[in-house]
């Protein structure tokens, strides 16, 4: 099994930028954690601050048809992108499953981040669990691949 995650915008401070909000455990601890818990399992892990190496990576995931799923935590992009939006549409129409990670409960935050432009193209969307949310996105992948 093949899992790709990917962040988007921000993500790499994840444990630094307003822990109140965001959590205090890094994406690296995570990932370590991650992997512990499925040890066999092959994870790519990708974040980028820039929106066309995101489309980009998952283009390139979509059309190798060597990943199970793919998590995506889009940052700020999940609320204003329609050309990620398109790209993770295409992952999906390639029979790849899609979960869309929030860390924080984007429902009852700014009016801004209540809209997930990603929410309806996903395959399911985790919000306000923060970095467990990773772990069930997961769990999600691995029990629809059995």
């Amino acid at each position: 099994m093949k899992i790709a995650i990917i962040n988007g915008p921000n993500l790499n401070l994840t444990g630094k930028r307003d822990p109140q909000v965001y959590g205090t455990k890094t994406m690296e601890e995570t990932m370590v954690e991650i992997q512990r818990e499925w040890f066999g399992t092959l994870f790519v892990y990708f974040q980028s601050n820039h929106e066309g190496e995101l489309i980009d990576r998952i283009q390139e995931i979509a059309e190798s048809g060597d990943c199970n799923g793919l998590v995506i935590n889009a940052g700020g992009y999940a609320h204003t992108s329609v050309a990620l939006r398109d790209a993770v549409e295409y992952a999906r129409e390639q029979q790849i499953t899609v979960v869309n990670v929030h860390l924080s409960n984007i429902r009852v935050r700014e009016d801004f981040r209540r809209r997930d432009l990603l929410e309806d193209v996903c395959s399911h969307t985790i919000i306000g669990h923060g970095t467990n949310g990773y772990k069930e996105a997961v769990e999600y992948i691995t029990l629809l691949a059995r």
